[in-house]
């Protein structure tokens, strides 16, 4: 039972962690001037992605390349069949223009060139197939772009919807972003270790648990986050929520991971990668037209195609 506790524990942790470090260093960049638009821009946006990032870079560092692909191509599917499916399934989420000409269009292309990479399709030359390092350099670059066309976006809009960032005491700060990093670097190799021995005495390979478990488990802060959001009727944020974490996942987590440590490919790569693209390939099919909303048919459409999907892995164990 000690895995499965330790991995429970190691989300609870993630959670907390992330939350503190946010907080603690949003803070930090009010005291320093920073305006709450930028922080919002900026740290908040990060901060969701911390638990994947740590979850990922604990398994490249252990040597676990399953979970460090898995962990991303699996939270970038839940986050749309899953989240965005249950989210729209109870309230019909409206997209606006700028997430459907970048943001959609960008999040889709990110499974198909992780496909791509993987293959060596580019420079056949590079050797084994998988993530290199300079294909963790070549996704790193797009999102210094992403976020460059964020900033520059989110400054011309103004602060409208600009994040509330409350001053804190700098000793409090400081203290709850040590305290973020270090429940995210606990939380982290819990999650990992706990993963591979389950996966161990399951008989299953670290892919199908880095693809569902692990994923499902570092992909919690945004459903929660999505489905409040849509409970209050503000689909902006559901969905603008979900395809920045899916962008971060892809240009920032794995490519982060793959420049620390090449990451080989695994048996069921073709399928992920796939999966990670149709999701974000359909909900951008969604949106383009007509009232350019997820309808609600539509939020079922995508948990039926999930269901279909994890019943595929499960089946070709």
């Amino acid at each position: 039972m000690i895995p499965y506790l330790l991995i429970v524990a190691g989300f609870v942790a993630l959670t907390f962690g992330a939350d503190f470090l946010v907080d603690g260093a949003s803070s930090v960049a009010k005291r320093m001037k920073i305006s709450d638009l930028l922080i919002g821009l900026t740290v908040v946006a990060f901060g969701t992605s911390a638990p994947e990032l740590v979850v990922n870079l604990v398994a490249s560092i252990n040597g676990n390349n399953e979970i460090a692909l898995t962990n991303v191509l699996g939270s970038n599917i839940i986050n749309v069949f899953i989240i965005l499916g249950v989210s729209a399934s109870i309230y019909p989420i409206f997209c606006q223009k700028s997430l459907r000409r970048f943001e959609i269009p960008l999040a889709a292309s990110a499974g198909l060139l992780v496909l791509l990479l993987s293959m060596n399709f580019f420079v056949p030359a590079w050797g084994e197939k998988g993530l290199s390092r300079i294909d963790g350099l070549l996704l790193l670059a797009v999102f210094v772009f992403f976020m460059y066309q964020t900033i520059k976006t989110g400054l011309k809009a103004g602060n409208d919807d600009a994040e509330e960032v409350k001053l804190k005491p700098l000793g409090l700060s400081l203290l709850m972003i040590l305290g973020g990093l270090i429940l995210l670097v606990l939380g982290g190799n819990w999650i990992v270790n706990s993963a591979t021995a389950i996966a161990k005495s399951w008989g299953v390979s670290d892919a199908l648990i880095g693809v569902t478990v692990v994923a499902l488990g570092t992909s919690l802060p945004e459903l929660a986050t999505s489905v409040m959001a849509v409970l209050k009727k503000n689909g902006d944020m559901a969905i603008g929520n979900v395809i920045g974490s899916n962008i971060f996942n892809v240009f920032f987590v794995l490519a982060t991971s793959a420049t620390i440590r090449p990451l080989s490919d695994y048996p069921n790569l073709l399928i992920d990668a796939a999966m990670a693209f149709l999701g974000c390939f359909l909900v951008w099919i969604f949106v383009a037209r007509g009232k350019h909303r997820i309808e609600r048919w539509q939020g079922f459409f995508l948990l039926a195609v999930y269901a279909l999907y994890l019943f595929w892995i499960i089946k070709n164990l």
